[in-house]
């Protein structure tokens, strides 16, 4: 496993962290003791960062982590992430509209409650990294949920802070990088959503602040193995995300990956799912990336990719033409 600075903090963290969200049943169903032996196993293989959240599974996913927490010497970073309110995000703005106002969504009293049960849903004292889950550009000017996390750090609730962009907006955070007031932000970046490439990685460089990259694999379509007739369970988020006929139109974009890159993986012998996350640890200003992993094969497929070799710089040329700008698909 390599190892990469994670901004101003002074860590070095794995290039590949372990994505949370995938153990916490909002992807089908999920043994709790699998999720468990996949996260030692990950450990096992030099991973030293998970990144959960409070809406994954409703604290499941934290739950689940402290249990291997537990049972580890290791220098283990968690980053975990609060929504806004009200705590059911399907009845508000999800990311938050220009006219809310942040001290509704983030208010003081409601940041300081939340991040007391992750600390007890992680079972430690204190929060690596605490992002709040969503954003929207028009509280820039004003960010009075950023004070309130600085009082928190100030307080020892929490070493670091940042925020997770809004889906349809990935550079809404480039302001506050530009003044500092972020310790770490996580982007969404992958073979169809490139667009941090062109402001909001190289702000993040230039101001020495931590990048996580998720949704590597666009919500698993970049692993390849979704078809025409694949179902969801009904528990699974997934079935919101690819509704209507965009599961089809993915698939259709998906065999236009394949197909332009068929030689290369043909004489590599990579997967797709190895190549996508690949593209995204060659970016410039990613810290590292956090794949979903909720299997033992899944855990050592992923993991595998940060001892290969770089992708030829055609194949990221070619890579680089399937950017497709899809707006906000997340709520149906």
């Amino acid at each position: 496993m390599k190892f990469r600075s994670f901004g101003k903090t002074g860590w070095k963290v794995s290039e590949i962290g372990f994505g949370a969200w995938g153990i916490s049943g909002m992807w089908g169903e999920q043994s709790d003791n699998e999720s468990i032996r996949s996260i030692h196993k990950a450990i096992d293989m030099g991973v030293n960062l998970i990144d959960t959240a409070a809406l994954y599974g409703g604290g499941r996913s934290e739950k689940i982590i402290a249990k291997v927490l537990k049972e580890r010497k290791e220098r283990i970073y968690i980053t975990t992430k609060t929504q806004p309110l009200p705590e059911d995000y399907t009845k508000a703005p999800w990311p938050p509209s220009p006219h809310c106002v942040a001290e509704e969504r983030y208010p003081e009293s409601y940041l300081r409650k939340n991040v007391e049960e992750r600390l007890s849903n992680l079972d430690i004292d204190c929060i690596d990294v605490l992002l709040l889950h969503t954003w929207t550009r028009a509280w820039n000017r004003n960010p009075t949920p950023l004070h309130h996390l600085e009082k928190l750090k100030q307080e020892g609730k929490i070493l670091f802070y940042g925020v997770s962009t809004a889906e349809h907006d990935q550079n809404c955070l480039n302001t506050l990088m530009a003044e500092e007031r972020l310790d770490a932000t996580e982007v969404a970046f992958n073979i169809f959503e490139q667009d941090p490439a062109a402001e909001m990685l190289p702000k993040a460089t230039e101001h020495n602040i931590a990048v996580i990259g998720r949704v590597p694999f666009d919500e698993g379509s970049l692993t390849g193995k979704y078809t025409q007739e694949t179902k969801f369970e009904k528990s699974d988020w997934r079935n919101a995300y690819f509704s209507g006929d965009r599961l089809e139109r993915t698939l259709t974009r998906v065999e236009k990956v394949k197909e332009s890159i068929k030689q290369f993986i043909k004489d590599s012998g990579l997967t797709l799912s190895q190549i996508a996350l690949k593209f995204v640890l060659q970016q410039p200003g990613i810290s590292t990336v956090i794949p979903g992993m909720r299997k033992i094969w899944q855990v050592e497929s992923n993991l595998a990719v940060s001892a290969m070799p770089p992708l030829p710089d055609k194949v990221i040329e070619i890579l680089h033409s399937h950017i497709w700008n899809r707006g906000f698909w997340y709520l149906g």
